[in-house]
Parts: structure tokens; C-alpha cells; sequence
């Protein structure tokens, strides 16, 4: 668990909560102008995720209230409901501006002012509410004996009233550890949740020693209580629930309206969007024009012209670091449907059968072809040919014919 302390710095909204932004829908660029595609080629990118952020208020469905901003980045990042509970009441402005809000296992507080060291967001101090009020009282009816007198109840409120006494610090034996801040002990399963959770940093350091009550032990801390059954483990007493039932607040669900309802999921960001393939602009026309090929390398992206008509747009693949396609005019000098491909390229080898659509431009081998082994158009793959996904490249092939020109660039 982090520590419940962790500082932040967003606004708090007092009164009314902050209505949670949609989604926007991803947008990916895949064209410009014609005449700026004829001028300087085309550079066509995904486009990021737009505007996302993550709500700032969310509806907690299983107790009917709603955390906000500040008091909602410090539940989340601080463990959620295993360290702090659910919500239970709505924000509440105190007389001296202070906003507070009761969760299960503890009380958030929000100090517009600040501390004397700036900070405005604390864990309340819960623990200490729980002191008994007439704890000197109490403790001066003890008897010369230090034995209680009285009924079985005023023996039980004595017994927990001086578990509140401090101690000396003790002979340390076992697992027990004296903490010279509160001067109490914290032992046995009680240290072990202790120490599991940050010490002081999440519920504080212990208020009384270990009491017995009801069949149970306990112990306060500042800033919450432990209580242990009969063979059963430290577990978190719901102080938040109790005192906020002490002081008659209203625990009441309120209606959700339009906020989210609470899901992790929704504090992912949306995956970048994968690049899109591009497609045929069916205006391709038979003995209508030069067909030639424009590809620029530093976009991965392919451009095919009829005259100064696009008719077909792509990402690729090209030549990976030690294997870069060339650069420059080419002309396509040799087709074959399908081909075996196979080579020995700077003491790396190659083995690929049924490679479609392939269309040579070098008399090194270099070929713009069909690529089914991979989807991964728009990054660098290739040991320096261009691939092109297979339907595309089934288009071209048909429409290009021998002698095309093709203009390879960075």
C-alpha cells in the first residue's frame, strides 16, 4: 500500500460535482491536398489520441456516493477500498472551510490553507477520537491496587481506558517494537499489519496498547484501529463509519446522475491508433496516363499516381537498419506473379516462398511486392524491398506496367 500522506495538488470543487468529459473518437490523417501531394509527396501519420484525459469524479455503486478529484487521486493511488473503504458520505464544508469526507476506514480532509508546511491534504486523525472523554476520571477511580472496581462494564471501560496510558520504553523481547513518538508498543500480528503498510505513514502510530474487548483485541493508531479475533488476522476497524454514525451524519446513496460508475478502465489511456493502410481511390483509368510510384521513407508511406491523379495510397515497409532501400529514380524493370525468394544479404539469410506481385526496380534484387507475413506496414521490415499489403500490391501490380517510374525518398 502507498503511503496515505502522498501530496497533491488538484482543485478541490466544494458543491457541485464536475460533469466527466466523453471520450472523443480517434481521428487518423491519410490525405492532403492533390496539388500538395504532387509538390512535396505525401506524408501521411496516424494521428495521437485527442483530448482523453480521465474522469475527475466517479459514482462508487456500492455504497451510492462519489470521489472527486483530489480526494479521488489520493484513494486510488493509495490502495482504493483494501486501505481506506468506500465512500460514505458526500463532501462536507466545515465552519473553518476545511472539506472533509468519511470512507469506511477513515475521514479525507482538504485544507485550503494549508499546514505549516503548505500541505492541504490530510488523513484525519481518527484514532484520537476514539479517546475516552473521561479517561483522567477514569483512571483516578483505580485503586491503590491498580485494580478496577465496580461493575463488569466499568471494569471493561477502565481496562481500555488505560490501555490509552503511555508506556516506558520496555525490555524489547520478541516481535515487539517501541514507538517513542506515542511512547506505546506494537507487537505480535498487530506489528506485522503495521509494518506491511508503511508504519506511520499509512494508519500512524499507535494511540494505546493492545486491550482485550468483546472477545477481541484491538489497538488504536492516529489514524485508524485494528482488531484481531480469535485465531483470525489484524484486520482495519471501519472508524469512518463509526464516527460519522457518532456524529448523525447522513450516509443516504445519492443519485448517480451522469457520473461514471467507477472502473480502473477508465483511467487507461486509449491505444494509439494503428496506422491505416491507405486503400485504391478507383480512379484509375485504363490508357488514361503515366502510372508511376512515389515512396517516401521517412513516413513509410506510397503514393501511386495516374498522370497527377492519385489512385492508390499505402503504407509500407522498407529496407531495415543494414539493409536500407536505395534512393532515387528507378524504373520497374522486371514482374512476376509469384516468386520463391530467397538470398544471403550482409551474413543474414532469407527464405520466403510465394512472395505475390513482384515487381523488380534494380538489378540488385530490390522489388516493390506483396507481404503476408506481417501487418506491420508503416515501420521498417524488410531487407530493403518495399512491401505492400497483398491486396494493394495485386492492384498495382495489374496497373503498373513495365518501364514505370518509381521515385524512392527520404
Amino acid at each position: 500500500m502507498i503511503a496515505g500522506t502522498a501530496m497533491h495538488t488538484h482543485e478541490v470543487v466544494r458543491t457541485e460535482t464536475q460533469r466527466t468529459r466523453n471520450r472523443r473518437t480517434l481521428a487518423i490523417v491519410l490525405a492532403a491536398a492533390a496539388l500538395l501531394l504532387t509538390m512535396l509527396a505525401p506524408l501521411v501519420t496516424p494521428a495521437s489520441a485527442q483530448e482523453w484525459s480521465a474522469p475527475r469524479t466517479v459514482y462508487i455503486e456500492e455504497t451510492g456516493h462519489s470521489l472527486d478529484q483530489l480526494f479521488l487521486d489520493v484513494w486510488r493511488d493509495g490502495g482504493k477500498e483494501s486501505s481506506y473503504g468506500y465512500p460514505i458520505t458526500p463532501e462536507i464544508t466545515l465552519d473553518n472551510g476545511h472539506i472533509v469526507q468519511y470512507l469506511h476506514y477513515a475521514r479525507f480532509e482538504y485544507w485550503p490553507e494549508g499546514d505549516a508546511n503548505g500541505q492541504q491534504f490530510h488523513i484525519g486523525n481518527v484514532g484520537e477520537e476514539l479517546r475516552p472523554i473521561s479517561l483522567q476520571r477514569s483512571i483516578a477511580s483505580w485503586n491503590s491496587t491498580g485494580e478496577p472496581q465496580g461493575s463488569d462494564r466499568a471494569e471493561q471501560t477502565l481496562t481500555t481506558a488505560k490501555a490509552w496510558l503511555p508506556v516506558k520504553a520496555p525490555v524489547i523481547a520478541g516481535n515487539t517494537r517501541y514507538v517513542e513518538e506515542t511512547q506505546h508498543t506494537v507487537r505480535g500480528s498487530f506489528l506485522d499489519f503495521w509494518e506491511r503498510t508503511g508504519e506511520a505513514g499509512f494508519i500512524g502510530n499507535p494511540l494505546t496498547e493492545e486491550y482485550e474487548s468483546a472477545g477481541s483485541t484491538w489497538q488504536v493508531f492516529e489514524r485508524g484501529q485494528l482488531k484481531m479475533a480469535p485465531g483470525d488476522e489484524a484486520r482495519m476497524v471501519p472508524v469512518g463509519e463509526i464516527l460519522a454514525t457518532k456524529y448523525g451524519l447522513d450516509q443516504s446513496p445519492v443519485g448517480q446522475g451522469d457520473l461514471p460508475a467507477y472502473d480502473e478502465a477508465l483511467f487507461i489511456p486509449p491505444p494509439e491508433p494503428e496506422p491505416e493502410v491507405g486503400g485504391i481511390s478507383g480512379g484509375y483509368v485504363p490508357g488514361g496516363g503515366e502510372v508511376w510510384i512515389d515512396i517516401n521513407l521517412s513516413s513509410q508511406y506510397m503514393v501511386v499516381y495516374q498522370g497527377d491523379a492519385v489512385v492508390m495510397e499505402t503504407y509500407i515497409s522498407s529496407g531495415k537498419p543494414g539493409f536500407e532501400t536505395p534512393t532515387g529514380s528507378f524504373r520497374i524493370n522486371l514482374k512476376n506473379g509469384t516468386q520463391d525468394m530467397e538470398g544471403l544479404i550482409g551474413g543474414e539469410y532469407y527464405n520466403v516462398k510465394d512472395v505475390p506481385s513482384v515487381m523488380y526496380f534494380t538489378d540488385r534484387g530490390h522489388a516493390i511486392h506483396g507481404a503476408y507475413w506481417h501487418n506491420n506496414f508503416g515501420a521498417v521490415m524488410s531487407h530493403g524491398c518495399i512491401n505492400v499489403p497483398v491486396d494493394l500490391a495485386e492492384f498495382l501490380y495489374e496497373i503498373t506496367p513495365s518501364g514505370a517510374r518509381v521515385e524512392i525518398h527520404w
